[in-house]
């Protein structure tokens, strides 16, 4: 542990979210259970309008049976006013004659009742053609209510089957709900701020109460897990310090102890001397007129590793002598 910031804030924010996190969970359930609901409305509407399709078939069966019932009894009516007409007017004649002596009354009898049934099938015609026309209204009436219920169903169904989709926006806010409790929780995380490897603590800025800003340095890490040493080579020996090359290494602060080291890499660029190539800027270079006829051999970094480096003595920035063994390199 290096450090703790006072968390209090950080913690209240990640409890915020993960309140928000529950609330839009508890929103979703509520909204699931309302929509599953909504669904038993719809099936419910989905069975009315089976039903009225069903009430309309039968309205219609009944139209067409009411229709032609009035086919018959308007058929069954002319016969009977025929039959009624022909009655009537045998009676009319026959009745004189009884006076004259040429039908008896027994003849005179029958023809008047004859007559008055004729006239009683005229009757009973037009009331069967009443019915008829009776029952073809009510199934008109039948049909114009099925086809009303039918509408309804589907506006039911309709409107039921809208309000099922409004779950979908609740959960597009679960993954950001979601995210946003990761980032309180990231943040509540770096309140404590642990050390990324072995190390020295150096350049300390701070103490205990103070106020530190985003990207202040409050102290400096200082590796100590590995070691190197960069050692100036000259251009002419540079050829001779590849990777792997064994090196002797010894510090000032202890001339007498020898450490063991290898060369991890050599540079391949310096910057050029200004003295020499002028400066090198933005448009044509600066070119020397006068020019040093002594020249100075060019110096390369070499990054040489420390094996096995003793702890608590190498510190950064000591002078420290290499002399590198060349032909130790294969063994």
């Amino acid at each position: 542990m290096l450090y703790k910031i006072d968390d209090r804030p950080y913690l209240y924010a990640l409890q915020n979210a993960i309140a928000a996190q529950a609330e839009l969970e508890g929103e979703i359930e509520n909204e699931s259970r309302r929509i599953s609901s909504q669904r038993n409305v719809v099936d419910v509407a989905n069975a009315g309008e089976q039903s009225a399709l069903a009430n309309e078939t039968r309205a219609a069966d009944e139209i067409e049976i009411a229709e032609a019932a009035i086919a018959r009894s308007e058929a069954a009516l002319k016969q009977a006013q025929a039959d009624e007409s022909y009655a009537t007017g045998n009676f009319h004649r026959v009745e004189p004659l009884l006076a004259k002596g040429f039908v008896t009354e027994d003849d005179v009898h029958k023809a008047r009742t004859t007559a008055d049934a004729k006239m009683a099938a005229v009757d009973q015609a037009k009331s069967q053609l009443q019915l008829a026309k009776a029952s073809l209204l009510a199934a008109s009436a039948q049909k114009q209510q099925a086809v009303a219920q039918i509408s309804q169903s589907r506006a039911q169904v309709q409107e039921s089957s809208h309000s099922v989709l409004v779950l979908a926006p609740l959960l597009a806010q679960r993954e950001q709900r979601a995210a946003a409790v990761r980032l309180a929780r990231y943040n509540y995380e770096q309140c404590s701020v642990l050390a990324p490897f072995d190390a020295r603590v150096t350049n300390l800025t701070t103490s205990e109460g103070q106020y530190v800003k985003v990207g202040k340095q409050l102290f400096i890490l200082i590796d100590n897990r590995t070691w190197w040493v960069l050692a100036n080579f000259r251009e002419t020996q540079i050829s001779h310090t590849g990777p792997g090359t064994p090196v002797d290494v010894f510090l000032m602060s202890d001339s007498t102890r020898r450490y063991h080291g290898v060369v991890e890499s050599a540079s391949f660029g310096v910057t050029p001397d200004p003295d020499v190539v002028g400066k090198l800027s933005e448009g044509l270079p600066d070119a020397q007129r006068t020019l040093n006829w002594v020249r100075l051999a060019s110096r390369y970094p070499v990054r040489i590793k420390i094996i096995d480096p003793p702890p608590a003595i190498l510190r950064v920035g000591q002078v420290a002598v290499v002399v590198m063994r060349p032909h130790h390199r294969d063994r």
